[in-house]
């Protein structure tokens, strides 16, 4: 293992929407490049999973339970480093510092619906712990300074995107597909970041509860569906795709009882695969639609999270926008699973070294500002 302390390397942790794992990564910074060093995804155990999913919709005794799954979330955190250093022959001593997205329980964004006091997100994996766990020092609670600034507290990957891509970034998307699907728009030196509605989050629900699956892979099971135009075009209706920009969602909205009512309001019973194949193409036609008004500027989409491997779902984003060349972020040097992982890692970067890291024009906060908090080891 190494002795010299090495200062420019950096742990990422992930657990998004989708609710599978925590990714974990080591990133290198030299000079402003980033590399990736190796990764490891950490699986969450059913009853964790669960818990966090009760967590993230209104039910008794909440601040027990959210109490309890913070610090367990937090140890499997640490379980989860604790691996990934072992696998990398890197010493404790040799990480700069911890970024830690954390697991979102509960995200009520600054919106036209609610006032600006009254606006809060809430990330559950308590740093503290973590940073005693593995003796690194922990940069957490990244979202609720842009929250306190009047912004939507997400995106954060989009500045993270905008280095990806660097001097070849004009006229360039990078569209991150996990349980939400977010994408990081930069044309003309400008930089534009949303949430565009659903990712994985509603495949995966179905396919769970028709076939016991936690996702279809490669869009196998959709592409035995046809769609259903009248239940697409009744989802596509939903109030949060015709809000502009800057907004964000999550499970808060797309869900199960979101889904269930929408076919309740079909008044029919469709086949299961039927239903797959729309919800694909919701995920689809609504990534499409929140790029139609840079669609001339922009000549590349590039893929990353779990939907990155959907075949199919590749496949419609392609025949949906024929301009565009599609691809993954593999062609810019790095691993679509590992995407989100590494911008926390910059993020705690930004932090460690005093930078901002949230752009005005993506999450409408007030001004640019440090993120996050930081925990001592």
């Amino acid at each position: 293992m190494r002795t010299t302390p090495v200062a420019d390397l950096y742990i990422g942790l992930m657990s998004g929407t989708s609710l599978d794992c925590i990714d974990a990564v080591i990133i290198q910074i030299d000079q402003g490049c980033i590399k990736l060093l190796n990764s490891i995804s950490h699986p969450l155990d059913a009853p964790l999973r669960r818990n966090i999913e009760q967590l993230m919709q209104p039910g008794d005794n909440e601040i027990e339970l959210m109490g309890r799954v913070d610090r367990s979330f937090s140890y499997c955190q640490a379980a989860a480093i604790k691996k990934l250093l072992i696998e990398s022959e890197i010493d404790s001593s040799d990480i700069c510092a911890i970024g830690s997205h954390g697991q979102t329980i509960r995200h009520r964004p600054n919106s036209q619906t609610t006032l600006r006091q009254h606006a809060f997100t809430l990330q559950i994996g308590c740093p503290s712990t973590l940073a005693f766990e593995t003796g690194i020092t922990t940069v957490a609670d990244f979202r609720r300074k842009d929250i306190a600034a009047g912004g939507q507290g997400a995106p954060l990957a989009p500045m993270f995107h905008r280095r990806m891509l660097g001097t070849n970034g004009d006229g360039a998307a990078i569209c991150n597909i996990g349980g939400i699907s977010n994408p990081t728009i930069i044309t003309d030196k400008t930089i534009l970041g949303f949430d565009s509605g659903p990712g994985n989050t509603l495949m995966d629900a179905w396919i769970e509860q028709c076939l016991g699956h936690r996702y279809d892979q490669n869009g196998d099971w959709a592409n035995t569906g046809i769609v259903i135009d009248q239940l697409l075009k009744q989802m596509l209706a939903e109030d949060y795709f015709q809000q502009s920009a800057p907004k964000s969602t999550g499970r808060e909205l797309f869900n199960r009882p979101w889904l269930q009512s929408q076919l309740d309001l079909c008044a029919k019973n469709y086949r299961p695969e039927d239903v797959q194949r729309t919800l694909l193409e919701l995920t689809a036609q609504s990534i499409s639609d929140s790029l139609k008004p840079y669609k001339k500027k922009i000549k590349s989409l590039y893929l990353c999270g779990g939907g990155a491997h959907n075949t199919l779902l590749k496949q419609r984003l392609t025949e949906i926008n024929p301009i565009f060349h599609v691809a993954t972020t593999a062609e810019l040097g790095i691993d679509p699973d590992w995407v989100e992982a590494c911008a926390f890692g910059w993020l705690a970067h930004q932090t460690i070294n005093h930078r901002t890291a949230n752009a005005c024009s993506i999450t409408g906060a007030s001004r640019e500002t440090i993120l996050g908090g930081i925990y001592y080891s």
